[in-house]
């Protein structure tokens, strides 16, 4: 069934380091995202606290689903992005390499088009719903 594709993954907002929205300016990243997610990430990310039963889970689906982003620069290390589904707006949870990751494995980093928070109307602490799974073509 095309329900096994997807699972729904429920977390807290809270606040981040600030790396993200580094991370989202630069031009490889938002080129990158443009053509294998479909959009050009907001400068910054939305970090969601998730049960540590759940990180799994993650780990599974970024085998499944995960594609990778390709640093052209030393300086940088390719990471993974994996989309999702945010209340129904498309966005892609932003998968570090292991020697550059800055939060603890239950915090998950959320990229999107617009700011989450404004469109979604939430603030930190608030819990919001992830959809995993293959929600739309994936462009190659």
């Amino acid at each position: 069934t095309r329900m096994a594709d997807q699972s729904k993954i429920s977390g807290k907002i809270v606040s981040g380091t600030g790396q993200g929205a580094f991370f989202t300016q630069l031009d490889w990243v938002r080129s990158q995202c443009l053509k294998k997610l479909g959009f050009v990430p907001w400068p910054g990310t939305l970090n969601l606290e998730i049960e540590i039963k759940q990180v799994s889970l993650i780990e599974e689906m970024r085998l499944k689903n995960g594609i990778e982003l390709i640093s052209p620069d030393q300086n940088y290390c390719s990471g993974y992005v994996m989309p999702v589904s945010v209340e129904g707006i498309s966005a892609a949870i932003v998968i570090p390499a292991e020697d550059v990751r800055v939060h603890p494995k239950n915090i998950v980093e959320i990229i999107a088009p617009q700011c989450l928070k404004e469109i979604l109307g939430v603030k930190d602490g608030d819990s919001i719903d992830l959809t995993i799974g293959n929600l739309y073509k994936q462009k190659r």
